[in-house]
């Protein structure tokens, strides 16, 4: 069983996190925000987290994604030697480090691509790119050059390029020996070339055995991009849809639908381990998304026993809101850790998490609905021995479960009581239940 299962991520986007300014000023200091982390990693193993995914952390010019070097700590957040004291508290505390590895396109301000806009065809790095010398850019660079998908400021790099593979190849392994890094999320994986992310992937593994790739796929076949030699895990954006879309129209069959399609006997990623989550640093908050604030703790409670490696996005075990047609930073806002206060929610992810830490059968069993209404789901995940039944009620109202459980008796894990069953079993509203049969 790939361990990689038993992980519980938390997101944390470093620049909004860290209050950094929006535009990158090249010529400042380094300023240590990085090391706001360590104030962290109590409330990080309160939570029982033990993977931490940070978003961009090398220099770049606006948000991250825009890379100026991938061998510099951002120097809005710090030098190398600050994020070296940040991993290294992490690992101490029994957390793994995931980082961005933006590797589809660059910033204008990447040192390669400025040597371009000085040297034109001269430049010994023109073919890091996809340029045009017969035509111009938008910003009359006196050549033309390809965007990731329109967006200029992101310059497309050369993926077939022997050079531009062995640079990301050789910063990844910097990224390694120096902060020991565990693993990767490729931004836009869909983007990327299938023979670069198989070179990657051995690259990776040869790198360090266990070292944990997460591709970032929104629409299409997952298995297009993982699989033996491709990545180990893909963003499961179908059933992040599935989750809030289900509560807000009260149709319990659409996540079921999805799950059953892709878990089931039969299931066409049964045997992924997909990367699931209900809000991330692109997307509307949960708390901002859902039109009953009841469903909350249910959509956290489907998260981490369906099946799937569950993540947290920081600020979101408080139910933190964020809009993003106010733009990104609603979505990546600064956060100090002293004025905000554990309220149920926070109580009730920490349960979950060590719920979901220590049953095999939810991070590595079968997936199996037992029974679906529009407005209850009861499904069962089982390993062997060890038998877990889930029962959410959506409704504000009391509902009658007439299913036959496995045994008369049960412990609801979340409240440590033992139920006995008779042949029906009332809901209470707005409620779950994972009963350890």
């Amino acid at each position: 069983m790939d361990l990689q299962n038993n992980y519980v991520f938390y997101h944390i986007y470093p620049l909004g996190f860290c209050n950094a300014e929006e535009i990158n000023n090249f010529n400042s200091e380094p300023k240590p925000r990085i090391t706001k982390i360590l104030n962290w990693i109590e409330h990080l193993n309160t939570l029982g987290i033990n993977a931490l995914y940070l978003g961009p952390v090398f220099e770049s010019t606006k948000h991250g994604y825009d890379t100026a070097d991938y061998l510099k700590i951002d120097r809005r957040l710090g030098s190398n030697e600050d994020f070296k004291l940040v991993c290294d508290s992490l690992h101490e505390a029994g957390i793994q480090i995931f980082l961005d590895g933006v590797f589809n396109h660059v910033g204008r301000d990447f040192w390669a691509f400025k040597d371009v806009q000085i040297n034109k065809q001269n430049s010994k790095f023109k073919d890091w790119f996809y340029i045009d010398f017969n035509r111009n850019s938008y910003d009359n660079d006196g050549f033309y050059y390809e965007g990731w998908e329109g967006h200029y400021d992101l310059v497309k790099l050369n993926l077939n390029n022997a050079d531009v593979k062995n640079h990301i190849f050789s910063a990844i392994s910097s990224w390694v020996t120096e902060f020991n890094i565990d693993g990767l999320r490729l931004d836009v994986a869909y983007s990327l070339d299938k023979n670069f992310i198989r070179e990657l992937s051995a690259f990776c593994k040869k790198l360090k055995p266990n070292f944990f790739l997460i591709g970032e796929i929104i629409h299409g076949d997952y298995n297009s991009i993982v699989g033996k030699d491709l990545l180990d895990s893909a963003t499961n954006y179908e059933c992040y849809k599935g989750i809030y879309s289900s509560f807000n129209s009260e149709n319990m069959f659409e996540i079921e639908y999805s799950l059953n399609r892709q878990f089931g006997n039969g299931g066409i990623y049964k045997d992924l381990p997909l990367y699931s989550f209900v809000e991330n640093h692109d997307v509307v908050r949960l708390a901002s998304v859902l039109t009953d604030p009841n469903h909350l703790k249910l959509a956290y409670g489907l998260l981490f026993t369906m099946p799937g490696i569950p993540s947290i996005y920081y600020g979101g075990e408080w139910g933190l809101k964020g809009d993003k047609s106010k733009g990104d930073s609603a979505l990546r806002p600064a956060l100090e850790l002293d004025s905000l206060e554990d309220n149920d929610l926070t109580k009730f992810i920490s349960s979950l998490v060590a719920i979901r830490k220590d049953s095999k059968a939810l991070a590595f069993g079968n997936y199996k609905k037992e029974h679906l209404t529009n407005h209850q789901y009861v499904f069962s995940r089982e390993l062997e021995d060890e038998k877990i039944i889930i029962a959410i009620n959506i409704e504000k109202k009391p509902y009658v479960l007439n299913y036959k459980f496995p045994k008369e008796k049960a412990i609801d894990l979340l409240t440590k009581k033992e139920y006995v069953f008779d042949g029906s079993f009332i809901l209470e509203p707005y409620s779950i239940y994972i009963f350890k049969m």
